[in-house]
């Protein structure tokens, strides 16, 4: 563990060194922050979480990935602490939790909803009594209650299903009652638990769209938790990534979409990008046929820089004739990510010399053989 983590695990949470504050200024700033936090559920002999530092910022959207069993629930739910710690510390707004009393944590878990996989709708109740049911139960007047429920179905697109029962909904509405139900006591933060695993990707586009409205709209911090890396591109600024309850890498979505530095970031990403489709390799050669082979070119492009590539300045730079055989370029966060595989032929110039001159566009550029 270096110098700053060491220090970490022992500092008071308002008293920060001034070189902690020099070294690490974002720790002023988080809203929620994990300090040499672990987790081991009794009977287990390996521990489900393990050394977690983090901080997350006030008003972004944060995404947990990971595979099954990393991990991801047990550390979002130490946020409202509907898991206790094994050791170290959760800080919200610089205040340790973590000696909360039954008070206080009734109180913390108004400020910290709370969206399930599952929806947890009662069945019994209509969706105005869904939503009212924890305002009736910290005894909010009537009238505030009616006001407060028919805002947030308004917010949500449900308005004109207050009467219906939740057998009466699709998935999509569930998902929406659910998101209101957490907001009634207007929280400061918003935990999303496998929110759109249960839902087909067109209503999944419509939850995340009206997450990250509530994220702008009401400026509220949204900690979101998935296996799907779709999902973290579609609505996070930054995201970890958990394996065995450990953090193996984080950072800016763009940048962990462009560059993944771990095996895990890999494989998850792995369905979302542009693998080399099988009937172009079977077709692959590593040395050319005959004089009018096309050399194959991959190009992947990390998002450094921001701007997507100018084609039309690499294809002339590559000279004779260049072919687009597969991939593709899309924008995250402002900047240009993918890979493109090029079939260059009739160029005067040789596989290395491609390759070199296509690296003043592409991030890394590989020679994968030769195509008639």
């Amino acid at each position: 563990m270096n110098a700053v983590n060491a220090r970490l695990q022992h500092e008071t949470p308002l008293r920060q060194s001034a070189d902690q504050t020099e070294l690490r200024p974002e720790l002023n700033r988080a809203h929620v922050r994990f300090i040499g936090l672990g987790k081991t559920y009794d009977g287990a002999q390996v521990a489900a979480l393990q050394g977690i530092d983090l901080a997350i910022q006030r008003g972004e959207v944060f995404g947990i990935i990971g595979r099954s069993g990393a991990g991801k629930s047990s550390l979002i739910r130490t946020i409202n602490r509907l898991e206790q710690p094994s050791n170290g510390r959760v800080l919200i707004d610089h205040v340790d939790i973590g000696d909360y009393d039954e008070d206080r944590l009734v109180e913390l878990r108004r400020r910290v909803g709370m969206i399930f996989q599952h929806f947890n709708l009662m069945s019994a109740k209509t969706v105005w009594q869904n939503v009212e049911l924890p305002l009736k139960v910290a005894g909010v007047p009537k009238d505030l209650r009616q006001r407060k429920v028919r805002e947030l179905l308004e917010l949500v697109g449900l308005q004109g299903k207050h009467k219906a029962y939740p057998a009466q909904l699709s998935g999509g509405q569930k998902q929406r009652v659910g998101i209101a139900r957490a907001l009634v006591h207007d929280p400061q933060i918003l935990l999303c638990d496998e929110a759109t695993s249960a839902l087909d990707p067109e209503t999944t586009q419509s939850i995340l769209a009206l997450l990250r409205e509530i994220n702008q709209r009401l400026g509220l911090t949204i900690v979101l938790i998935t296996h799907e890396m779709a999902v973290i591109r579609e609505v996070c600024d930054r995201v970890v990534v958990l394996e065995q309850g450990r953090i193996v890498e984080q950072g800016p979505v763009w940048e962990v979409f462009g560059n993944p530095q771990h095996e895990v970031s890999r494989t998850l990403l792995a369905p979302l990008q542009h693998a080399i489709p099988q009937e172009l390799q079977e077709r692959l050669q590593e040395q050319p046929a005959s004089a009018d082979a096309a050399t194959v070119l991959r190009l992947q492009f990390t998002g450094i820089g921001g701007d997507e590539p100018d084609l039309a300045a690499l294809f002339s730079a590559l000279g004779g004739r260049v072919r687009l055989l597969h991939g593709g370029i899309e924008r995250i966060q402002g900047h240009g990510l993918g890979q493109l595989l090029l079939a260059v032929s009739g160029s005067s110039w040789g596989a290395e010399e491609l390759r070199q001159r296509a690296g003043n566009w592409a991030q890394r550029v590989e020679v994968l053989g030769y195509v008639v």
